[in-house]
């Protein structure tokens, strides 16, 4: 492939995950994700900053969850935005294009503590950014707080469903439908 080509940061994705899946995360180099891609080691850093962040999108999702959650009907409640915000995920980022590559790269997560870690880490980020963007749209601390975390919940638990390649489903549905569940538990007494 051409250098010039626009999509480098999927290419050099897809080129770790199949050099990882190869040759292991610890033996594998950025040099050599750089050239599997058909692009240089200065690209490669132009868009992540260490090898790890390679499989973690660069901040996109963070991203599309706050756009969503902003552009939430004024009238919707903390875990209704909250609600637009993974179905937002389910239509643009969690696609059925990607969800071979999603499975494929939790693999590769599962076997390798460091990057379980920053996976815990970028959860984290991602919590902050729906509190962040909740509060922006008016909404206390806490409750913000509390509908990050459960918005959190419901993402990892739909995703775990998602990833899973004999299932058919769509991300968006499988989070509502794990918020649901996560709102009926709270419900619970």
């Amino acid at each position: 492939m051409a250098r010039w080509q626009p999509d480098a940061p999927e290419r050099l994705a897809a080129a770790a995950l199949d050099l990882f899946e190869e040759h292991g995360y610890e033996d594998t180099t950025v040099i050599e994700i750089a050239e599997r891609a058909g692009l240089t080691k200065s690209t490669f850093f132009r868009y992540f900053k260490d090898k790890r962040e390679v499989l973690f999108g660069g901040g996109t999702v963070a991203g599309l969850l706050v756009e969503a959650i902003a552009a939430a009907p004024p009238s919707a409640g903390p875990l209704d935005a909250v609600a637009e915000a993974l179905d937002a995920l389910g239509r643009t980022f969690f696609t059925v294009e990607r969800r071979e590559f999603s499975s494929r790269r939790q693999a590769v997560l599962n076997a390798h503590t460091e990057l379980r870690e920053r996976e815990a880490l970028k959860r984290i980020d991602l919590t902050t950014a729906m509190i962040e963007a909740l509060n922006h749209r008016g909404v206390p601390s806490l409750t913000a707080r509390v509908a990050a975390q459960l918005g959190t919940l419901a993402w990892q638990i739909a995703y775990d469903q998602w990833i899973d390649t004999g299932n058919s489903e769509g991300f968006g549905p499988l989070a509502r439908q794990a918020l649901a569940e996560v709102r009926a538990a709270g419900a619970v007494r």
